[in-house]
């Protein structure tokens, strides 16, 4: 039975140039490389020049992801972008991007998921292809999270970095059952949980951008277990074995979380993609990253069914199953 469905054409990455090791941290606050490797996974990070907006780093990502699909900018009508720290206020720093890559028509909006930020877009991109809105779209995620750490807390400031990443996403007709494209999502949220991992800071609350706030270790168990089901009903939905995934793309949070995720689902660890020790926690930019990362490097290859995950403030949390 053949439907209209969601392919990712083009994978697209962006790191900014400037890198703050475990060693250079260790000169602004009371940490070590040892301490920060052995909880976390992570050796360096990627910050944002001074001059360099969200928008500008997405759409470095966009750039690269047209590129590899081989589609030219005015081909793309949707354009959504996950991101937590935005350019403005408003508006959208996906109409910012709009403008950079020269695209006039169409529509361009902003998602806000933290952490699950990308795979919330995907699914809403999804939606309005599969629907017929939209033929053509970028699903970016981006981040300059670097700019709403707290310095000086050591619980927060040596996980995350900045960085974008993203995918052309197209819809096409007649895909037959098991081919190419977006097969399932499954995401969720639960504000009861917000204050365990949040920014204290905002527009209506206080008039700044405040810092991010993380109780580490209640964030940590919830994880494990929210993605955990994410993935089950996931693979529930479409019948999907776990043994049948062939790579398993998950946030790039914290090496112990992405370790046991993977034990509790039974993944074995050479399908699992991890490239936080490079760029830490880029948040809704992550899961693009290291879907790029292994495209170029050529372990993912066209055909393969992968699975991603990824849990954020909110708390926020979700799972999709594509085949590339």
């Amino acid at each position: 039975m053949s439907q209209r469905r969601s392919v990712v054409l083009g994978t697209g990455g962006y790191l900014p140039e400037r890198v703050l090791t475990n060693e250079d941290l260790a000169r602004m606050v009371e940490t070590s490389d040892e301490w920060i490797a052995a909880r976390t996974g992570i050796r360096q990070r990627h910050i944002a020049a001074e001059d360099q907006l969200t928008s500008d780093l997405a759409t470095r990502a966009a750039e690269s992801a047209l590129a590899a699909a081989g589609v030219e900018p005015s081909a793309i009508d949707l354009i959504i972008l996950a991101t937590t720290t935005p350019d403005r206020t408003f508006p959208a720093t996906a109409t910012a991007v709009q403008a950079k890559l020269g695209i006039a028509g169409g529509a361009a909006f902003d998602v806000q998921a933290v952490c699950s930020g990308f795979l919330f877009a995907l699914a809403t991109a999804d939606s309005m292809l599969r629907t017929g809105l939209f033929d053509t779209a970028l699903v970016l995620g981006a981040e300059t999270f670097t700019r709403i750490l707290d310095w000086s807390d050591r619980g927060t400031c040596v996980l995350f970095g900045d960085g974008a990443g993203g995918v052309v996403l197209q819809a096409q007709e007649d895909v037959q059952a098991g081919g190419r494209g977006i097969l399932a999502h499954h995401i969720r949220t639960d504000g009861t949980k917000g204050d365990l991992l949040h920014v204290d800071g905002g527009v209506s609350s206080t008039g700044t951008i405040g810092h991010v706030r993380m109780q580490g270790n209640q964030v940590f168990r919830h994880a494990v277990t929210n993605i955990s089901s994410a993935v089950e009903a996931v693979l529930g939905e479409t019948g999907v074995g776990i043994e049948e995934v062939d790579w398993f793309v998950p946030h790039q949070a914290n090496q112990r979380i992405l370790d046991g995720v993977a034990k509790r689902l039974k993944l074995r660890e050479s399908k699992v993609i991890s490239t936080v020790a490079g760029h830490g926690n880029t948040s809704a930019a992550s899961i693009p990253l290291a879907l790029w990362t292994a495209v170029s490097d050529g372990r993912i290859k066209p055909g393969d069914l992968v699975l991603s995950e990824a849990m954020g403030g909110g708390f926020s949390w979700g799972a999709t199953l594509l085949r590339l």
